[in-house]
């Protein structure tokens, strides 16, 4: 889901994070940033178009709907690596510990672990799924995937940025070459490494935070 205060009037165009830093000392931070920057636009442009055509956006900051009743939410691995970096290297002491529990317990068909009180520890880093995934018209039912109920009201993503942003990970897997990269997509090569969020043993992850926070 996209986080905004006023979906129909202030829907600002996406800033590129930016850790420069991180980026210099982690090969792979640049593209994963540059997969998440090109994914934000293709979704600002996707709502754009739909906002001219007098729809409303009806996912809006503090809607969580998604977060609790979604189960087949895939997650890449490059995108795994940068939620560990960015909870271990970047939230603070206090969100750390806000994670450990959930993140230890968390048990196929829960809530997203990273959510708390209604708000996204790791929105940032958020994955490419939850990018995507925006609705219209009508708010989220308690429990409804409206991606099952009603795909008409749910942003079909645009192709080509949607190609191009996982086209920026494939280097990670060593898939460098421009042809490459085309015949991965094509293929749908980088779909069969994702998992699913619900399945992920994110106990690991709770021990690393536990770890660094003492």
């Amino acid at each position: 889901m996209t986080s905004q205060t006023s979906p129909q009037n202030s829907y600002l165009a996406p800033e590129r994070l930016s850790f420069p830093f991180d980026e210099n000392k982690n090969a792979w931070l640049p593209m994963l940033l540059d997969t998440y920057f090109l994914a934000d636009q293709g979704v600002f442009e996707g709502i754009r178009r739909q906002l001219a055509k007098n729809r409303t956006l009806a996912c809006d900051k503090g809607c969580s709907h998604c977060c609790r009743s979604h189960t087949t939410i895939p997650v890449y691995p490059l995108e795994v690596i940068g939620v560990y970096w960015y909870c271990i290297d970047k939230l603070d002491r206090e969100q750390k510990k806000l994670l450990i529990e959930p993140l230890r317990s968390h048990a196929k068909g829960d809530a997203c672990p990273f959510l708390y009180q209604g708000n996204c520890l790791i929105h940032p880093m958020r994955f490419l799924a939850c990018r995507h995934f925006n609705v219209f018209d009508t708010v989220c039912a308690e429990g409804e995937d409206a991606f099952f109920t009603r795909r008409k009201d749910v942003l079909t993503p645009i192709k080509k940025y949607q190609d191009d942003a996982l086209a920026k990970m494939l280097p990670f897997h060593d898939i460098k070459s421009k042809l490459q990269r085309r015949a991965a997509i094509k293929s749908g090569w980088i779909h069969q490494h994702a998992q699913v969020l619900q399945e992920i043993d994110w106990s690991k992850l709770a021990e690393r935070i536990s770890a660094v926070t003492g």
